[in-house]
């Protein structure tokens, strides 16, 4: 009887042990869906909420390496690492990972610029002539990069995208909504200076798994089946809900 309880025990508390942990590349500037903490221990934001809960649905932890973004995208696609994100679908890296069929989610692409601008409703066929910053390493849409009219300006960071707007070095810049709004409402020097005027796309995330890892087919399809399961058992939706309101993106005030 003893030696039975003490197999039960060994069974019971080696069981974390056995499971399986993939290291996964997370964009390390690009608050608040994927950013390095504070305290540069991890990363933080929705997407590795969500990529964490995907995982952990089917038995398999997660570790982050948190990257910038053109690195995260080389080192998968030299197979150093599994998988990366937030990475979106385009002409030119369609053919070079692997690819989920559920998104991650969806953000929209913005065109900002300085709040005195009578512009309104924007697409990129309004941008033609005109001096547009874009951030190095990032990937945008064919529409955009494709138009050899834009005349295109990079920059290291959205947040230096703003202070070329603030300063008049361009006429617009292109940020995923949520992150250039939310830049915005924190620094005084932008709030009420500078506005979205248009739309460029909306764009959808996923994480972007490599054809040269030995997992990257078979993580592929482990974190379908999680992003499957979180979606029916209500789990992405509380994500989710949390998130926007951590953020301030809904009123959760009563009418």
């Amino acid at each position: 009887m003893r030696l039975l309880t003490f197999c039960i025990v060994i069974t019971v508390f080696s069981a974390p042990l056995l499971a399986e942990t993939v290291l996964i590349n997370a964009e390390d500037d690009w608050a608040p869906f994927s950013s390095l903490r504070a305290d540069k221990r991890g990363v933080e934001g929705l997407s590795p909420t969500l990529v964490s809960a995907a995982f952990n649905s089917q038995g398999i932890n997660v570790q982050f390496n948190a990257v910038p973004f053109a690195r995260c995208l080389l080192e998968v696609e030299r197979g150093k690492v599994v998988a990366c994100f937030d990475t979106s679908i385009t002409e030119d890296n369609k053919n070079k990972f692997i690819w989920h069929k559920t998104p991650l989610f969806e953000e929209g692409l913005s065109i900002f610029a300085l709040s005195e601008s009578k512009d309104k409703n924007l697409t990129v066929k309004n941008l033609e002539g005109k001096t547009v910053s874009l951030t190095h390493g990032y990937s945008y849409p064919n529409i955009l990069m494709d138009n050899k009219k834009i005349i295109k300006d990079e920059s290291p960071f959205d947040d230096t995208q703003l202070k070329k707007i603030l300063l008049k070095r361009v006429q617009y810049g292109v940020i995923n909504t949520t992150p250039g709004t939310l830049m915005i409402n924190a620094n005084r020097n932008y709030k009420g200076k500078i506005k979205i005027v248009g739309l460029v796309e909306t764009s959808v995330f996923y994480l972007n798994f490599s054809k040269t890892h030995k997992d990257g087919q078979r993580m592929a399809d482990i974190f379908e089946k999680g992003m499957q399961e979180i979606k029916s058992n209500g789990i992405y939706n509380k994500i989710e809900q949390d998130f926007k309101i951590k953020h301030g993106l809904i009123n959760t005030q009563p009418k």
